[in-house]
Formats: structure tokens, C-alpha cells, sequence
């Protein structure tokens, strides 16, 4: 009987970067799920038609990001629906992935401290849904003007923080040209009540005035210096000996005169 089947529990949305995934309770025995997803202006559809598994990847039915959504997870027996009896299902709270999703890691492309400018350049998290022509939507096609990037940081090894915000994919900030700082950035909504801070990046440090040659400027010079003296020890060596060769040939030249 379809009505003794275990339903649904423990149902949660899971959505980073608009990439959705359902995930529930308890693995099924002796019956399956299959999810539907409502939508309040669009058709139902079906999504992981008598899986076996807790969870199902619901991005692609989302696609429409201001409609708010919920899932039905039916229970239903392993060869599917039993005649025209309505499944037992179980339905998630509503989600609005527009709202919702969690704003993934930017990263970070490139970042300079010239003096008193530090510069950094990021690059929008992508979304796994796509234009007509195949390439991949950035978050920032989809929330535009909604959302903000935050950077936040410090002087190497201190604790006073500060932060910055753009809408563009840069920031210019003033810094002291004589210390080296620390940073990441994240994704903001600033219009949302929950969800509002997204993942921060990894935290990058400067290294001021430590461009390549300054880098192994030491390290080169020690090595030259090295071999520089290597170079004139050999040469005084080889004067010496060269020297101490021709006293002694001319030694040799003079005995035999001598001795007449």
C-alpha cells in the first residue's frame, strides 16, 4: 500500500553560486523517490524519477531565479506509480534561489602595491547556467547592480582591519608605501536580509618592493660576487704559477753557464 510508505524528512536546500542540489531522509528501501519542483508561475517538473538516492541536482528546473520554488518528494514503490493513487510525498520550505544562493569565492587574477596603492583584480564567481552561444553566466549577469564586492584588510601581522567596496571587478585603495598588507574579498547583496556576505577568497599578502629583480637581487649579487672572486683567486693562482715557471726555467737556463 503506497500510503504506508516512508516519506521525506530533514529536507534542505543547498545552492552555491546558483547550482541547487535537494538533499533529504532516509536512504529508501523497498521503495524510491521521485522529486517534483512547483513553481508559482511555472509548470511542475520532475527531477531524479525513482532514484535510490537522498539528494538530486535541481539547477537546471531553477532557471527562472526570482521564482520562488517548492519541492514535493514523492515516495513511490520501485516500479514506479502505483495506478492513479496520489504518492505519499513530503514538501521542502519554499526557496528562491534570486534570494538565496550563496555567493561563491571570487578570484583573485592579480594584485600590485606600488607605493601607496595596493591594486587588486578579481574575477566574478561562474553560475552553471549559460547564454545562447554556450558560455557560462557570471553571477554578476544575473544580480547586475545588486551586487557589490567587499575587500577586506590589514597591515602584515596587525589586527586593525579595514574594508572597501566596488561594483566593478577592482579595487584601488591608498596604503602605507612602507608596509606590506593582507587581504580577501567577497561577494556582497547588499539588498537581501539573510545571505548577505558571500564566501570570502583566499587571504593574499603583499610583498612591497619585491619585484623580481628585487627578489633575488641579494642572492644574484652574493653569486656574481662569488664567482667574481673565484675568477680573480684563479687568475692570481695561475700568475703565480706561471711566474714561479719561468723563475725556475730561468734557473735552469742559467746553471749550465755557470758551471762552464
Amino acid at each position: 500500500n503506497p500510503e504506508l510508505l516512508p516519506t521525506a524528512v530533514n529536507i534542505t536546500w543547498s545552492s552555491i553560486n546558483f547550482k541547487t542540489i535537494l538533499q533529504w531522509q532516509p536512504k529508501p528501501s523497498g521503495y524510491r523517490y521521485t522529486v517534483e519542483i512547483h513553481g508559482q508561475t511555472s509548470d511542475t517538473k520532475k527531477k531524479c524519477i525513482l532514484t535510490e538516492e537522498t539528494e538530486c541536482d535541481v539547477t537546471d528546473v531553477l532557471r527562472n531565479v526570482k521564482e520562488t520554488y517548492t519541492a514535493h518528494i514523492l515516495s513511490v514503490t520501485s516500479s514506479g506509480m502505483d495506478n492513479f493513487e496520489e504518492p505519499p510525498f513530503a514538501v521542502s520550505e519554499k526557496f528562491t534561489p534570486y534570494s538565496q544562493t550563496v555567493l561563491g569565492k571570487p578570484e583573485i587574477r592579480n594584485y600590485t602595491q606600488k607605493g601607496s596603492k595596493l591594486n587588486v583584480v578579481f574575477q566574478d564567481p561562474l553560475t552553471p547556467y549559460t547564454f545562447p552561444n554556450g558560455s557560462f553566466q557570471s553571477i554578476r549577469d544575473i544580480f547586475q547592480h545588486d551586487l557589490e564586492y567587499r575587500l577586506s584588510y590589514w597591515k602584515d601581522q596587525s589586527s586593525g582591519k579595514k574594508d572597501a567596496k566596488t561594483k566593478s571587478d577592482t579595487f584601488e585603495i591608498s596604503v602605507d608605501s612602507t608596509k606590506n598588507y593582507c587581504f580577501y574579498i567577497q561577494g556582497i547583496i547588499p539588498s537581501r536580509r539573510e545571505n548577505r556576505d558571500g564566501q570570502e577568497s583566499m587571504v593574499l599578502c603583499t610583498s612591497v618592493g619585491r619585484n623580481i629583480l628585487d627578489e633575488y637581487g641579494a642572492e644574484v649579487f652574493i653569486i656574481i660576487a662569488v664567482i667574481a672572486i673565484a675568477i680573480i683567486t684563479l687568475a692570481i693562482v695561475l700568475s703565480v704559477v706561471l711566474c714561479k715557471r719561468k723563475k725556475a726555467k730561468a734557473a735552469r737556463e742559467r746553471k749550465p753557464l755557470n758551471s762552464v
